[in-house]
C-alpha cells in the first residue's frame, strides 16, 4: 500500500501569524520607546514571565501603570540587567 502524499501548494511559504513575535524595540520612525508592555519586555530580555512578575512583586523591578496597562520603561530594564551582573545579585 502507497503512502499518499499531501499536494504542494503553489507557494511554499509560511503561514502569516495574526501578531508579529519579534521584540518591538523601535517604531517605524525609528525612535526607541520609552516603555514596553511585560510580553515586550520578557521577549526583549528573554527572562520568563513568571520571574518577572516576582521582580516586580519584590520590587527590585519598577513598573508604570495607567489604567490597565501596565509598563516597564527601557531605563528599568536595563537596570535590572546591569544589576544582575554585580556578583552580590540575587
Amino acid at each position: 500500500m502507497r503512502r499518499r502524499e499531501a499536494k504542494a501548494s503553489a507557494k511554499d511559504e509560511q503561514l502569516d501569524l495574526p501578531f508579529d513575535r519579534r521584540p518591538r524595540t523601535t517604531r517605524t520612525n525609528g525612535a526607541e520607546p520609552l516603555a514596553v508592555r511585560i510580553p515586550d519586555a520578557v521577549r526583549m530580555t528573554g527572562i520568563g514571565r513568571s520571574k518577572l512578575y516576582q521582580l516586580i512583586a519584590s520590587g527590585e523591578l519598577e513598573t508604570i501603570k495607567i489604567g490597565r496597562c501596565t509598563l516597564i520603561t527601557l531605563d528599568a530594564l536595563r537596570s535590572l540587567l546591569a544589576n544582575a551582573q554585580d556578583p552580590n545579585f540575587k
